[in-house]
């Protein structure tokens, strides 16, 4: 499971970066991003570790049809 955020929920408080055992969250200049190829979909107490950080609930379960374009920009 790869996990995207959304920017429309996102508050860009940051507080999932660090929660990311993989590294796979960065920051871009207008939005934090999850790199689809990183992201393992962790789990801890039944939810992705930035899922269950996430004030906002901004991070969500990424398509099968999306996730194959992302990750064709992350090779």
């Amino acid at each position: 499971m790869t996990l995207i955020i959304n920017e429309d929920k996102c508050a860009r408080c940051g507080v999932c970066e660090p929660e990311c055992p993989n590294e796979a969250i960065f920051q871009t200049e207008d939005a934090y991003v999850i790199n689809p190829v990183l992201c393992n979909g962790c789990t801890r107490y039944g939810a992705a570790l930035c899922e269950a950080a996430c004030p906002n609930d901004s991070i969500q379960k990424a398509k099968k049809s999306f996730l194959k374009k992302c990750g064709e920009l992350f090779n």
